[in-house]
């Protein structure tokens, strides 16, 4: 089974603004944190905290990051994640302290195994992910928006991939940004280490959405909760169905979707979501992994 039993039913409250507010606040008490977790209504917000140091990837932020993505990935109250920063670096990318010879090649080996872990891990959990984008993203931190379902990102944010101009090609992040814009455009990303604006990054596929800065929020978090409005299993289903088949070729990819396809009308909220469209009616979902009893 794809879905391997993920989910429970969950009720989901709208949560205000207001509330939200109240959330950065508590989140912001915490200072010495290398990124913050608070969870409200089905939406986890994930914010890297360590602006003095332009949010570089160090292991001890990829290590964090990883955790609170991990923490409950699971849980019956997960259903969106928000990926953030404070300051006006989205994320700098890895520490370059970290990577001269001094720490040595299995420290190194180490930093780019856990950020490689934490790239896959954004696309392999159940819950879709998105990064809301203020600022600069480079390098690793670009990757980190690449390596995100959905990225939401203001008309001042920038990207760019300039490791070649320290002598250090940014050989992993070309994985993400090479699966999310063209090939020519990631090319001359990775090859001239110039930095691709916001509405660039649209027109590319880079982003999803560019939107003014007063706005980013309310922008994000009404994809989130849009995304919370439908069947946790169906959503987790098709999430993972369409990155397995982004890997295969056309007919493999074809015969994967559609395997996917059958499994998903023989869940409850598959036959539910039909039910109820025929009906006139919304639907109300059971939000497990159930099989329909009706289906054979």
């Amino acid at each position: 089974m794809i879905l391997g039993g993920f989910y429970k039913a969950s009720n989901l409250l709208k949560c205000s603004g207001a509330s939200w507010r109240i959330l950065r606040r508590k989140m912001s008490a915490d200072s010495s944190s290398l990124t913050l977790r608070e969870q409200q209504d089905g939406i986890r917000r994930i914010i890297l905290n360590n602006p003095e140091k332009r949010n570089a990837l160090s292991l001890s932020m990829l290590e964090s990051l990883r955790e609170n993505l991990l923490t409950d990935s699971h849980s019956d109250d997960l259903r969106v994640i928000i990926i953030s920063a404070r300051g006006p670096v989205f994320s700098a990318g890895h520490d370059l302290k970290e990577l001269t010879t001094a720490r040595g090649r299995d420290y190194h080996s180490r930093v780019f195994q856990t950020c490689s872990e934490v790239m896959t891990l954004i696309q392999d959990i159940p819950v879709p992910v998105i990064a809301m984008v203020n600022g600069v993203a480079t390098a690793a931190g670009c990757q980190l928006v690449a390596s995100c379902d959905i990225a939401i990102a203001t008309d001042k944010s920038t990207f760019a991939t300039p490791g070649v101009n320290v002598g250090l090609f940014c050989s992993t992040p070309g994985v993400a940004i090479g699966r999310a814009v063209p090939r020519k455009v990631a090319m001359e990303m990775l090859l001239t280490g110039r930095p691709v604006s916001a509405q660039d990054a649209l027109l590319h596929g880079l982003v999803s959405k560019v939107v003014l800065e007063e706005q980013l929020e309310q922008e994000t978090l009404a994809v989130a909760r849009r995304v919370c409005e439908s069947s946790r299993p169906v959503v987790a289903l098709g999430k993972a169905v369409f990155h397995r088949q982004m890997t295969l070729g056309r007919d493999a990819a074809y015969a994967s979707a559609a395997a996917a396809m059958l499994e998903n009308l023989t869940l409850r909220d598959g036959q539910e979501g039909i039910r109820a469209f025929l009906e006139k009616r919304k639907p109300v979902w059971s939000n497990t992994d159930a099989v329909d009893t009706n289906t054979h």
